[in-house]
């Protein structure tokens, strides 16, 4: 078992300078070793504001030059497969940021080859690591709602902005802000699905116990950046269950996330809605539970994942322990979904 942690990041732009990097520097058995990023001006940045010895705007060159325990990826979306792949063929357990990939053919790659050097390789739901999210998971996978028959699955955020390519109105005083590049490049893994649904999705994942799709059929309403602001699909799992899954932009500024998910099964059901922070267990035989969620613990948790992920890097988790989370049915359900969205008809997973 290590003393300490040594952590880069790939891709150290705005998410990375808000969360990963504090979150990592205020563990006390962890330290972020090196960054790297594009541009030299922004590079050095980073690493006056956190002191951080070693950056590289190259990430094979970083890689080859600081010894680590662990990469957290958060590059823009389209590099995230590489950059994680490119980690653990180094050695590195991996927390790869949302969507993991932007295909299933990567994402299914990136868990063999993870599962294959025994590394660790996870994804930052941030819902998924709530303690309700666990006991919806437990609740479904000791059968209390029996087979899942049909799934909602609804998110809508307040980010208009975001993915109209304007700056994000609350991030005006932070050190970088979100870049259209990423966030509302059509052809880029821009929009609403790739930005936001994949935490919604994720939690779907994660509370089924990785029900598997099999189809997606989808239709999606644009920005006035061209990329999606609205998600409408309907899901057909491999087991015969249907699904239904909805996304929004355009929520009103100073709204709360919505997260919606309900499951229906052939012995009850499960509503879990993090807006109004409810979790609830309906059988058919009377039978049924409220779990009391604590007011603003609704709030997807950022800080949790990388706590567990440098638990991983310290050897007091093994990979196979976090394995649960780091589930890509986010990443088929999408990949689907915006052929489906491309082509006008049902698209395989």
């Amino acid at each position: 078992m290590k003393d300490t942690a040594r952590i880069g990041i790939v891709g150290a732009g705005w998410w990375a300078a808000l969360s990963h990097i504090p979150v990592v520097q205020a563990h006390p058995q962890a330290r972020v070793e090196a960054i790297s990023r594009l541009g030299a001006e922004e590079l050095q940045r980073l690493l006056t504001h956190f002191g951080i010895a070693y950056g590289h705007e190259d990430p094979v060159q970083w890689l080859e030059d600081v010894e680590l325990d662990g990469v957290i990826v958060a590059s823009p979306h389209t590099l995230h497969a590489q950059h994680a792949l490119m980690a653990l063929r180094a050695g590195c357990h991996v927390l790869v940021e949302k969507p993991a990939a932007v295909s299933a053919c990567d994402a299914r790659q990136m868990q063999v080859e993870a599962a294959s050097l025994g590394l660790g390789l996870m994804v930052p739901h941030a819902w998924n690591y709530k303690a309700y999210a666990a006991t919806a998971r437990g609740w479904v996978a000791h059968g209390r709602i029996g087979e899942i028959r049909h799934v909602v699955c609804h998110m809508a955020s307040p980010l208009a902005d975001l993915f109209a390519g304007q700056p994000m109105l609350e991030t005006a005083t932070h050190l970088f802000r979100p870049p259209p590049s990423t966030w509302a490049t059509p052809g880029a893994a821009g929009g609403y699905g790739w930005g936001q649904l994949t935490h919604a999705l994720g939690l779907l994942g994660f509370v089924s116990n990785e029900l598997a799709p099999a189809e997606v059929t989808a239709i999606t309403g644009l920005s006035p950046a061209q990329v999606d602001y609205y998600d409408a699909a309907t899901l057909r799992f491999a087991n015969g269950a249907t699904g239904v899954v909805s996304g929004s932009a355009t929520v009103p500024k100073g709204s709360p996330f919505q997260v919606d998910l309900r499951l229906f099964g052939t012995e009850g059901m499960v509503l879990l809605d993090v807006e109004r922070e409810r979790l609830i267990l309906r059988c058919h035989d009377g039978s049924g539970e409220t779990l009391d969620i604590a007011a603003g613990d609704g709030a997807p948790d950022p800080i949790t994942p990388v706590h567990r992920f440098i638990d991983v890097c310290l050897g007091r988790l093994t990979p196979a322990a976090v394995r649960p989370w780091g589930g890509m049915t986010d990443v088929e359900i999408l990949d689907a979904l915006y052929r489906s969205a491309a082509s006008g008809k049902p698209e395989h997973v």
